[in-house]
C-alpha cells in the first residue's frame, strides 16, 4: 500500500521479489503512512489485522473469498485540492451514440414499409385497372421481335412470307382453297391448276399482311398442274427464283402456304429425292405427269400451290401433290412423303402462259408401251422426222436412262421428257437386241 501525491492510498499485489536478502511470495509491501518503514517476511512482522483506528481494509489478508492470485486495488478518494478540480470527460461510446442511432434507423424502417406497401397497392390497383405496372419508374414495354440471322430458317422464313399468298375460289362443290405466290412486281402469281380448276367466279388473294384482292385467270395447263392468275395491287414483293437443277438430296427446305386453311403456315424439312416420276389425276381429268422433288417436310391439303424453299429462300418448287395412306374417299394428310414441281420447269410454262396463254407440251416424238426384256421403256413407235428419229431410234427399241436417269416404266420416260424444255438436248441410252447404244436427242414441243 503506498499513498500517491493526491492522497490516494493504493493496495497492490506484487510479484515475487527479493527483499531484505528473502523471497516474498505472498507478502506485502506495507508501510505505515508517512513513516516508509517497511515489514517484510515475519507475520510478526506484519500490520496488526484490525483494532481500533485502523484502516476498513486491514483485514484484507484474512478474507476468506478474497482470490490470492488475482491484483487488487484499492482506491480512497481524497478531498480535491482547490484549483486541481479536472474537466469533465465524456465516454464516446456513451448512451449518446445508440440515441442518434435509434433516431436514424427509426424513420429509415418507416420509409421502406411505406414504399413497400404502396408498390403492392399500386400493383393490385394497375392489375384491376388493366393498366401497365410500373417498376423502377419506368413502364414494362413488350419484347422486341427476336433477331435472326438471314441464312436461318427463321430469316428465310421472313423474307419469303410477304410472297406467299393464299388462294381462295368457288366452285360447284362451294370454297376451295389453296397457295400461290407472287411471280413479279406487276401482279403476276403462280398456283396450281388444280387449285383453281373448275371455278366457276374469280378467284380472291389473300396476302401475308391480311389485305385480299380479286384475281383474274390468265391461263393454265392441267397436265403440267400450273396455272398463272393476275391481281391489281401495288408494293408486290415476288420471290427469288433458284435453279432445281442445282439441287442436291439432303439439302434443306422450306415449304410454305395455307394448310386446312392455316394462312401463313411454315414448314420444314430436306429434298428427300429428285426426278421422282409420277403420274396423278382426278377421274375423268387430265393425266399430270412429274418429275418430281421430294420432300419430308409437312404438305397438307391447301399447300397446293405453294412455293418450296430452299436455304437461301429462293423457291425450286412448287409444292403440288402427296402420298397417304388412307382408303379411297377419305381425307388424305401429310406422311412425309410430298411433291413439288420443279420450279425450273414452272417458270418456264409460266413464261409461255404469260407471253402465249397457253403452255408448251415437251415431247420426244415416240410413242411407249410396257418394258423389253430387262429393265427399259420400249418405243411402240416412231413418228417420222420427229425427235427420236431423227437421232436413230427405231419402234422396238428399249430407252434404259435419260440423262442418266433410269426408265423402268412408260410413266418414267414421259415425266422425264416434260421436265426439260423444248429445244433441250438429252442423251439417251437404249438397247437394241443384245446391243446398247447411246443417242442425243434434240426435244420439241407438240403441235397443239
Amino acid at each position: 500500500m503506498r499513498t500517491s501525491a493526491t492522497g490516494q492510498v493504493w493496495l497492490a499485489r506484487m510479484d515475487p521479489r527479493r527483499v531484505g536478502g528473502s523471497d516474498v511470495t505472498d507478502g506485502w509491501d506495507w508501510r505505515q503512512p508517512g513513516t516508509g518503514a517497511t515489514v517484510a517476511g515475519s507475520s510478526s512482522a506484519a500490520p496488526p489485522p484490525g483494532g481500533p483506528g485502523a484502516p476498513w481494509w486491514s483485514d484484507a489478508l484474512a478474507d476468506p473469498w478474497r482470490d490470492p492470485m488475482a491484483p487488487a486495488a484499492v482506491v480512497v478518494p481524497a478531498a480535491p485540492v482547490p484549483g486541481t478540480e479536472t474537466e469533465p470527460v465524456t465516454d464516446p461510446d456513451s448512451s449518446a451514440r445508440p440515441a442518434l442511432r435509434h433516431v436514424l434507423i427509426i424513420p429509415l424502417v418507416t420509409a421502406l414499409l411505406a414504399g413497400a406497401l404502396g408498390g403492392a397497392l399500386g400493383y393490385a390497383f394497375a392489375i384491376r385497372g388493366g393498366t401497365t405496372p410500373v417498376l423502377g419508374g419506368a413502364p414494362i414495354q413488350p419484347p422486341e421481335l427476336a433477331q435472326r440471322r438471314p441464312e436461318s430458317l427463321a430469316g428465310v422464313a421472313e423474307r419469303v412470307l410477304p410472297s406467299v399468298v393464299t388462294v381462295r375460289v368457288a366452285g360447284p362443290d362451294g370454297m376451295s382453297e389453296g397457295s400461290g405466290f407472287i411471280a413479279t412486281t406487276d401482279g403476276y402469281l403462280i398456283t396450281n391448276d388444280h387449285v383453281v380448276a373448275g371455278a366457276t367466279g374469280p378467284a380472291t388473294v389473300i396476302f401475308n399482311d391480311g389485305s385480299s384482292a380479286p384475281a383474274t385467270l390468265v391461263g393454265q395447263d392441267p397436265e403440267s398442274d400450273i396455272a398463272v392468275i393476275k391481281v391489281a395491287k401495288e408494293g408486290l414483293h415476288p420471290v427469288a427464283f433458284g435453279d432445281s437443277e442445282a439441287l442436291a438430296v439432303g439439302d434443306p427446305v422450306l415449304a410454305i402456304g395455307s394448310p386446312l386453311s392455316l394462312t401463313n403456315t411454315v414448314t420444314a424439312g430436306i429434298i428427300s429425292a429428285l426426278d421422282r416420276t409420277m403420274q396423278a389425276g382426278e377421274p375423268g381429268g387430265p393425266t399430270r405427269y412429274y418429275a418430281a422433288i421430294q420432300t419430308d417436310a409437312a404438305v397438307n391439303h391447301g399447300n397446293s400451290g405453294g412455293p418450296l424453299v430452299d436455304g437461301a429462300g429462293r423457291v425450286i418448287g412448287v409444292n403440288s401433290t402427296i402420298k397417304s395412306l388412307v382408303a379411297e374417299g377419305q381425307e388424305a394428310g401429310n406422311i412425309g412423303l410430298a411433291f413439288a414441281i420443279p420450279i425450273n420447269q414452272a417458270k418456264r410454262i409460266t413464261q409461255d402462259i404469260i407471253g402465249t396463254g397457253k403452255a408448251r407440251r415437251t415431247v420426244i416424238g415416240a410413242q411407249v408401251g410396257g418394258g423389253g426384256a430387262g429393265a427399259g421403256v420400249r418405243l411402240v413407235s416412231v413418228e417420222p422426222s420427229g425427235p427420236a428419229a431423227s437421232a436413230g431410234l427405231r419402234a422396238n427399241d428399249v430407252i434404259v436412262t435419260l440423262n442418266g436417269r433410269p426408265t423402268n416404266e412408260p410413266t418414267d420416260l414421259i415425266a422425264l421428257v416434260r421436265k426439260f424444255a423444248p429445244g433441250s438436248v438429252v442423251v439417251v441410252e437404249y438397247r437394241r437386241g443384245t446391243s446398247r447404244r447411246n443417242a442425243s436427242v434434240t426435244l420439241v414441243a407438240d403441235a397443239k
